[in-house]
């Protein structure tokens, strides 16, 4: 084939190619495939309970929760203050952001919580009533079929006796005609004074709200951050001087977006500078050099389109992790570029077919190792591993083409760049001296690490707005003393029985501290099954209850309201537990709102508890912290070690199949070059007293199939007699410049694997070189004594 057929052919491809790539990604809605929520990271599929939990949490009310806080100038009045906060009010409801907005220290969330239970008090708080009769009733020696209705009714007007005769009855005049068993009093002022804390006459107005729609859209991020913006611009208008504070789950993710967007940019555009500002400093023509650009984006954008394509959606931080492709797709153009050629005018196909073999070798070893993590239960290294595999296949296919149709496809290096270190005494002493450091390193270093992983790696730092979140919950009364359970089950019975485990042991744990829960409302199981076995005997009740309240005193008949909703109770079909809870938290308003959840599948109820939280507190099945925290910080450490087994196999098939090219004598020379490196580097970190995470382990796992490449071409250029080739140098500190540049990220996790991987291909570029020196001292130092041998003889 022509060279002018040959360009011809490679440009239609690569037109091809390219169009093809940039046709589906202007097709695909980015916006909506792209994620920037952490909570993508987890598998959807998990089992555990609680990081089900987390998931759930983030998609209901829990996550669309916006708590403002309205700073007024000190000295107003109680009117123009209250005219401020009804402006901002009416402001933020007319803007279409909310779902739900309310005043704290108002009352519209105590009477949507009183009215729903007392609307539903008789399936609520009867069977617990109906219970804690029974159990009066053994512990007077009644007999086993349990107490009759006249027994009931004397032992209900004996209580309300008691209760009208204390002051606190005054509050309840209205309640008890509807009410003479008593059910309501106290309960809501528990549960009040539990989640909910007055506003202050003095302090910030408070508002609490639930944002419409998706606290991850970004159309709905933008809709909620003008409406407060407008809000606050009111406020300024009447007051001049106040300041409007606010925090919200959608405002987090609203900046962590933007900031992934600010670095991803950064990233790409400082790795693309570094990896060619060290390609003009070490190549001979500075503008040819730009001829190593074009592979590079094609494989970046291919490894976004392959991506993209096998996933619904992909967290971001795959694409700007994924920035690493700058440093590793430019190897194969490095390789290409600065071959000689064996003889003056040696067809391109030629002098590739000369390179293909160790093409291939580093490039499929590399992918054969990233495709195990196709296996990793964590969605972020499943992506990782599709995006780097297809990157790097595509930048192989890329330079191939490129380089096929450019004339005189050659760029020599600088000759610095192409010099071969001097091998002598000297040389030896060096490199023995190095090879000793890094062994000692290896050997001590591991031993010195720590790991910890940490769910806060992998946002953007944002100090300010977590102290302004912190503040905000502060006067919403979110104490950090307070521990917060949650109570989980598949249905709402199991839940509360799960509640009930809870409230046993935190009564032995923490005696004389409540623990305050909308699961007290819910009946457990036990009183549910002792409702339906007393209801024959309860259907004399309301007569039995008529003749002791007239014996008592009272008159009867001012107790008519209870006396029709017990008809009405006796007439409709029993609830079963879910439809009950489900009705009763479909009429919860604010805060109180959050404390339960129950949906298809999956029930919870959360409890506060005044006591802190102890080291070695376990707390019962079915119940857990709701620290989603100290969640995800676990279940990251359990994907390290899932990372671990998965990057050990990875390696040990890369191993494999460089002993199966390259035989074992020089299997183990290019196998030893990136463990080495490996060793080393964990060995330098562990004396620097780093702290290592997830993201160390896969840019070890990266570094070793990268620096697989410099050891195959370094033993394919030693077959041929030649030193280390200026290709490998260029190569090598190039992905040194590129990943060097990760590592000044501002995301922790990014700055981590750039870290671990420019330090690791660092040291294998020196290990090759160390290798070449040593190599060279043993042929030189076999060539004098052949030579000395020869003069003797003669």
């Amino acid at each position: 084939m022509s060279p002018g057929t040959l360009a011809l052919r490679a440009r239609l491809l690569l037109a091809l190619w390219v169009g093809l790539c940039a046709g589906l990604l202007w097709f695909l809605d980015l916006p909506a495939r792209i994620s920037t929520d952490v909570l993508d990271l987890i598998p959807v599929g998990e089992r555990r309970p609680e990081l089900a939990m987390v998931r759930g949490m983030a998609a209901e009310k829990q996550g669309r929760v916006v708590m403002l806080a309205l700073d007024l100038p000190a000295g107003l009045d109680t009117g123009r203050r209250a005219v401020a906060g009804e402006a901002v009010r009416a402001s933020l409801e007319g803007s279409g952001a909310f779902e739900e907005l309310q005043a704290m220290g108002g009352t519209a969330t105590r009477d949507a919580l009183g009215r729903a239970v007392h609307q539903g008090r008789m399936n609520l708080l009867f069977p617990g009533w109906l219970a804690r009769q029974q159990a009066a009733w053994r512990d007077e020696g009644g007999g086993a079929g349990g107490p009759d209705a006249d027994w009931l009714a004397a032992r209900a007007v004996s209580e309300l006796g008691a209760f009208v005769g204390r002051p606190e009855a005054v509050a309840f005049q209205d309640l008890l005609p509807s009410d003479p068993l008593l059910l309501l009093p106290g309960l809501v002022d528990k549960l009040q004074d539990a989640q909910l804390q007055p506003g202050s006459a003095e302090g910030p107005v408070l508002l609490w709200g639930l944002m419409r729609g998706n606290p991850m859209n970004e159309a709905d991020q933008a809709r909620l951050s003008g409406a407060v913006q407008r809000a606050a611009g009111a406020a300024s208008s009447l007051e001049p001087g106040s300041g409007l504070r606010w925090t919200a789950v959608a405002r987090f993710a609203e900046l962590s977006r933007a900031r992934i967007q600010s670095e991803m940019t950064r990233l790409n555009l400082l790795s693309l500078a570094a990896v060619f500002g060290m390609a003009a400093l070490c190549l001979s023509r500075v503008f040819r050099s730009l001829h190593l650009v074009p592979p590079v984006l094609i494989s970046t954008l291919t490894g976004w389109c392959v991506t993209l394509l096998v996933f619904p959606r992909v967290h971001v931080l795959v694409f700007v992790v994924g920035s690493l492709l700058a440093g590793v797709a430019v190897d194969y153009g490095f390789y290409l570029f600065m071959q000689p050629p064996a003889y003056p005018e040696e067809p391109y196909t030629r002098r590739a077919g000369r390179l293909l073999r160790p093409l291939l070798a580093s490039a499929l070893t590399t992918i054969l190792g990233f495709s195990l993590l196709f296996f990793s239960e964590l969605p972020l290294i499943r992506q990782l591993g599709v995006f780097v595999s297809a990157g790097l296949l595509a930048a192989l296919g890329a330079a191939l083409l490129w380089f096929a149709q450019i004339r005189n496809a050659h760029l020599p290096a600088r000759p610095f760049a192409a010099a071969t270190v001097p091998a002598g005494r000297p040389g030896r002493v060096v490199a023995w001296v190095l090879i000793a450091a890094c062994a000692l390193a290896a050997c001590v270093g591991p031993w010195r690490l720590e790991w910890r992983d940490d769910i806060r790696t992998l946002e953007v730092p944002s100090p300010e707005l977590r102290e302004n979140d912190a503040a905000l919950r502060r006067l919403f009364g979110e104490e950090p003393g307070r521990a917060l359970y949650l109570s989980v089950g598949a249905d709402a019975a199991q839940a509360r029985e799960a509640w009930g485990r809870l409230d046993a042991w935190h009564a032995g744990r923490h005696p004389g501290k409540g623990l305050l829960s909308l699961a007290l409302l819910m009946p457990s199981r036990s009183e549910w099954e002792g409702l339906s076995a007393a209801r024959p005997s309860l259907q004399d009740f309301p007569a039995s209850l008529r003749r002791e309240l007239e014996a008592g005193g009272f008159e009867a008949s001012g107790f008519e309201p209870f006396f029709r909703e017990w008809g009405r109770w006796r007439a409709e079909p029993p609830p079963s537990p879910d439809s009950l809870a489900e009705g009763f938290q479909a009429q919860l308003r604010g805060p109180v709102a959050l404390l339960m959840s129950v949906r298809a599948g999956q029930a919870w109820f959360a409890s506060v508890s005044g006591a802190p939280v102890s080291p070695g507190d376990q707390v019962p099945e079915g119940t857990f912290l709701a620290s989603q925290l100290a969640t995800l910080n676990r279940l990251f450490s359990d994907y390290r070690q899932s990372a671990l087994r998965l990057s050990s196999i990875g390696l040990a098939l890369v191993g494999l199949s460089v002993f199966v090219l390259y035989g074992l004598r020089r299997g183990v020379f290019v196998f030893m070059i990136p463990s080495g490196a490996c060793l080393g580097a964990f060995g330098i970190l562990g004396l620097c007293g780093q702290t290592l995470n997830l993201f160390h382990l896969l840019g070890a796992f990266l570094g070793v199939c990268l620096s697989h490449n410099y050891a195959i071409f370094s033993i394919e250029n030693r077959l041929c007699g030649n030193g280390v080739p200026p290709s490998i140098r260029m190569s090598a500190l190039s992905t040194f410049a590129s990943f060097a540049v990760l590592g000044i990220s501002s995301i922790p996790v990014v700055a981590a694997l750039g870290t671990m991987v420019a330090l690791i291909v660092l040291l294998a570029l020196l290990f090759v070189e160390l290798g070449a020196i040593l190599s060279r001292s043993r042929t030189g130092a076999a060539c004098a004594t052949a030579a000395g041998d020869l003069n003797d003889g003669a």
